[in-house]
């Protein structure tokens, strides 16, 4: 896929989660296993062919190694992305960030530019953010 193609709203979905993971340069088991696991479960990838996730990643790590690639990807994201699933990508991309137990800067960053970029309403975010926390902790 070159990175004028548009990408399915589940392409989109999928981007965020493996561009959080990416974020901070380290591809985590946990983040791998946290979005295969939402891709299986969550319905609104019932129908999608999961042969695409390597495609989607791939143009990810593509527009991760050019100058203005996260400008391009949140381009891609943002005209393949419906608006009302704006929050259930940030959503996605929490869970994915929270899934390893640790949140650095740089994937802290990261998030607040997807809030920003998707344009999610900070009190939406917060809530988000603490369910994410909330079903990752660790006893």
């Amino acid at each position: 896929m070159d990175k004028t193609s548009s990408l399915s709203p589940q392409d989109c979905l999928i981007a965020i989660m493996v561009a959080v993971s990416a974020s901070d340069r380290t591809i985590r088991t946990s983040e791998l296993v946290a979005i295969e696991d939402m891709v299986n479960h969550l319905p609104i990838f019932a129908d999608y062919d999961l042969d695409r996730i390597k495609t989607v990643s791939q143009t990810v790590f593509d527009l991760f190694e050019e100058e203005d690639g996260l400008d391009a990807l949140f381009g891609l994201v943002r005209e393949g992305l419906p608006e009302r699933l704006n929050e259930t990508a940030y959503a996605l991309a929490c869970d994915v960030a929270a899934s390893d137990g640790r949140l650095d800067q740089d994937e802290l960053r990261f998030l607040a530019e997807i809030r920003h970029e998707l344009n999610v309403d900070r009190l939406h975010a917060a809530a988000i953010e603490r369910g994410a926390r909330a079903r990752h902790l660790t006893l």
